[in-house]
């Protein structure tokens, strides 16, 4: 469903996202000929497997990006929300895309052409830095992530799930103030990395030592600071 089409310029969230310094030129290029669509919670913005063709810039809503595992099980490697970039990576990589992007609630995305995207990522100094600066914090992500499923309990990891989560559902929020995060138990998990009714029972823990409370399935942290330090975060 196509939404309104207005300026990159006018964005509300430009602010946030990788196009925040970007020359007027290539963002004029970017604007004239990318499109907006709206995506329904639970629909595909991209398909493991597919072909990359372009990427999109989250305008509103959020994402949650995923692999399928054996027995079809996904596996949460991010959740994604205003300004954020989309599908560049396999791009760049010119490869196909390794991992499927779904809407988690109503979401706005704008699609950039690929042959606008990699013009843009050669001709603007300020854009081409963002991308391999993320690049590269994505490989030392990755080498945390992988030893955290190795040696953290799921206690640990999934008070750093709650972490991180708090920073994407926080929109603007302060640092103390409570922040809901609307997620089913079993997408928790899968972020996690461990059964649903295990991430249950942890959570169950948490809220009975005051650091969240839940109301259906939204969860909402109360004490970040424990949480952290629970999540072996400092």
């Amino acid at each position: 469903m196509a939404a309104e089409n207005s300026h990159c310029r006018d964005c509300k969230v430009k602010h946030l996202g990788r196009f925040k310094d970007i020359n007027a030129d290539c963002l004029d290029t970017l604007s004239d000929n990318k499109t907006c669509n709206i995506y329904k919670k639970g629909q595909l913005l991209l398909h493991e497997g597919s072909r990359p063709m372009g990427v999109y810039c989250i305008k509103s809503g959020k994402v949650k990006v995923f692999k399928l595992g054996q027995q079809g099980k996904e596996q949460i490697t991010a959740i994604l929300k205003e300004g954020d970039l989309v599908g560049y990576r396999a791009m760049l990589g010119e490869s196909l895309f390794h991992v499927s992007v779904e809407a988690l609630e109503d979401v706005v995305a704008c699609h950039i052409p690929k042959s606008d995207f990699l013009a843009a990522f050669e001709n603007d100094k300020s854009l081409h830095t963002k991308i391999i600066s993320e690049l590269s914090n994505e490989v030392m992500n990755l080498t945390l992530i992988i030893t955290d499923l190795a040696q953290k309990p799921v206690r640990e990891r999934t008070a750093a799930a709650l972490v991180m989560l708090r920073d994407v559902y926080k929109n603007g929020s302060s640092e103390n103030d409570p922040v809901d995060i609307n997620l089913t138990r079993e997408s928790l998990a899968n972020i996690v990395g461990t059964a649903t009714e295990t991430l249950i029972r942890i959570l169950h823990d948490f809220k009975e030592e005051g650091l969240i409370e839940s109301k259906g399935r939204k969860l909402t942290v109360k004490n970040i600071k424990t949480l952290e330090r629970v999540g072996g975060i400092y």
